[in-house]
């Protein structure tokens, strides 16, 4: 059964969560910008520059990809709250009608409170298990982000190459490439932290 402190863990995870979603957004934004800035240099640089067009082709398509995660990611977490709101509502109601049972001991009226605290504790335990299942969808959907983050520092790796090769152009592609690696570092670093909020959550039944 869980306690008021376990609630409020779960709120305060929820809203970590919240926050670094919000800041790997702002990243994967940047990461636009600078793909666009890229794709500007690139035409620039015309024949020295070839390789490293398709390149921020690459880039765009795995900011849609990121993007597109973490709003169904963010949906998901707002699910989340709400399941959190609802389990505290259910566990009160639960221990109220546990309250009353245990003053009413001996009573000959107790036996009416029966039907009505199993349902109370039906209730209380489905939302935990709808709950649990968002945790884990939760997690799960978080570990797809580290996908497109992954191959964004591949991709910037390959950037530098193509880079090398680009004579006036080297420094302002080089600096892309610096600037999506950093920004997939930050992706990585900050679902990360999202999946070890969800870790002190407590799970069990």
């Amino acid at each position: 059964m869980k306690n008021n402190q376990q609630n409020k863990t779960q709120f305060v995870a929820i809203a970590s969560i919240a926050a670094e979603l919000s800041a790997v957004m702002d990243v994967a934004r940047e990461i636009s910008l600078a793909a666009a800035n890229a794709k500007a240099i690139a035409f620039r640089a015309g024949e020295k520059a070839r390789g490293f067009q398709p390149i921020t082709d690459f880039i765009n398509e795995l900011v849609k990809e990121t993007i597109a995660l973490v709003n169904e990611i963010n949906a998901q977490a707002v699910d989340l709250y709400q399941l959190t709101v609802k389990e505290y509502r259910m566990t009160e109601t639960y221990n109220s009608f546990q309250q009353v049972r245990n003053l009413v001991d001996g009573a000959l009226y107790r036996q009416s409170l029966e039907a009505s605290h199993a349902a109370a504790r039906q209730r209380m335990l489905e939302t935990r298990r709808q709950f649990n299942l968002h945790v884990i969808r939760l997690l799960d959907s978080l570990g797809e982000v580290m996908h497109p983050a992954r191959a964004a520092r591949v991709i910037a790796a390959n950037s530098r190459i193509e880079a090398s090769q680009a004579g006036e152009y080297l420094q302002s592609l080089q600096a892309v490439a610096e600037s999506v690696d950093n920004a997939a570092k930050i992706i990585h670093d900050k679902v990360q932290r999202c999946r070890s909020a969800l870790s002190v959550i407590d799970t069990s039944d």
